[in-house]
């Protein structure tokens, strides 16, 4: 009897030292309003960032410095999905797999081939297709929350339009943004003017400007090396295009004021273009509208039915005519003519950015609604008269959306409560 107590004991002492260890593992790092951050994703994510860092060649800063970036992209992440989950915006099972497969198809692998080089990099799809979902509800609300806070006038497109675009140069650009809120103190101002001059030194010191970009930089891009990627010159605020237009390649700016902060760039590459080619795609889509009694199952399941019936060889401009919710395009059949794919959602982008002419999309959703498409045709063109001021609207849209989404980002943070709970506090 006292020896089966005796094992009954011990059992009990193991499995409450089994829950502490993974109460441990799992300790709450930081509060974020409601909601918490874990150790555990904190790991997760310091894994992937020390991945893509060593993969880019970029030696790792110092380790305390590159936990709280990763800590405050968690953080950030967080404050969005909660405002994500309140607006309602959501990514359904069928759209999710589309992108999976869309993401597998661009590097040239099958879903089975592709599960295996995830787990090549210590991934596992559940774990990737989490992720996925939360890049793109993240960028859903972006574009959402943007369109709310960014106007173009008719008097910034005439002016973009005054200055000739044609040959225009176009820069390969790294970033580093000491961030400001709005109406920032003088005391906040001087701080951050510090800050950025301390960068700058460690920068004219030699230290790479990757290395330093991840460990310091505010920008949404920090933990990418700041990488920007190639922006035109009209796509750049006028104090940053007038820094580059002399600047050697492999050179940094000075420091640069901007609403957002205290920014610095680096110069990786230049280059000009005579001609700006583009690629259009002739369209026509099938439109369901979900309501009250048309739920998303509904419509997707719907629109499936339809895609098969047109792969056995019904006629797609007969059947947009007799179901399409889209009244401008449903009595031609469903035709949107010729689109610039770079203006549609970044859903529908998706959906279409593989199909070849003759191809049909799976059935995606936009805020629209659900839609099949049908790629008829494409073709490039150089950007003239007709479509310019098209382009500088959105040119100037981007280039006005990479600061306000900062803006934003930083009123999250400083809207929020937010307690670090870092080395055991």
């Amino acid at each position: 009897m006292i020896r089966k107590l005796l094992m009954t004991l011990l059992l009990s002492s193991s499995l409450a030292t089994a829950q502490a260890e993974e109460v441990l593992l799992d300790r709450i790092v930081a509060l974020v309003n409601d909601d918490v951050v874990l150790a555990s994703a904190l790991a997760n994510e310091m894994q992937t960032v020390q991945r893509e860092l060593a993969q880019r060649n970029v030696r790792m800063p110092p380790e305390d410095q590159l936990q709280r970036q990763v800590l405050e992209r968690l953080i950030l992440q967080t404050l969005q999905l909660n405002v994500a989950e309140r607006r309602g915006i959501r990514v359904d099972s069928a759209t999710l797999d589309a992108a999976v497969r869309r993401v597998a198809d661009r590097n040239g692998l099958s879903l089975t081939a592709f599960r295996d080089a995830l787990e090549a990099e210590g991934l596992d799809m559940a774990q990737f297709r989490e992720q996925l979902r939360r890049e793109i509800i993240l960028s859903r609300l972006r574009q959402r929350v943007m369109r709310e806070r960014v106007d173009v006038t008719d008097q910034e497109i005439d002016q973009f339009l005054e200055r000739n675009r044609v040959g225009e140069p176009e820069y390969a650009l790294s970033q580093i943004l000491i961030g400001l809120p709005e109406a920032a103190s003088a005391d906040a101002i001087d701080t951050a003017r510090s800050e950025a001059e301390a960068v700058l030194q460690r920068l004219q010191d030699g230290e790479s400007f990757a290395r330093v970009a991840a460990a310091v930089s505010d920008a949404r891009n920090a933990l990418e090396g700041g990488d920007l990627g190639w922006r035109a010159a009209s796509e750049l605020p006028d104090v940053v295009a007038d820094a580059l237009a002399d600047l050697p390649v492999g050179a940094v700016t000075p420091i640069l004021r901007t609403s957002a902060g205290f920014l610095i760039y680096e110069l990786r590459d230049r280059r000009r273009t005579d001609e700006r080619m583009i690629e259009q795609a002739r369209l026509r889509h099938i439109l369901i509208r979900t309501n009250a009694i048309v739920t998303d199952m509904d419509a997707r399941l719907r629109l499936e039915s339809l895609r098969e019936r047109i792969l056995a060889g019904s006629a797609f401009g007969d059947l947009a005519r007799a179901n399409s919710d889209d009244p401008t395009t449903a009595t031609s059949g469903g035709e949107l003519g010729w689109v610039n794919p770079a203006n549609l959602p970044q859903s529908y982008r998706e959906a279409i950015s593989t199909l070849q002419p003759g191809e049909l999309s799976e059935p995606f959703q936009t805020q629209t609604g659900w839609h099949l498409a049908e790629v008829m045709d494409r073709r490039e063109r150089n950007a003239g008269a007709s479509i310019a001021r098209e382009e500088a609207t959105e040119a100037i849209r981007q280039r006005k959306a990479e600061e306000e989404t900062e803006l934003w980002l930083r009123e999250l943070r400083e809207e929020a409560y937010v307690e670090i709970r870092l080395g055991g506090r």
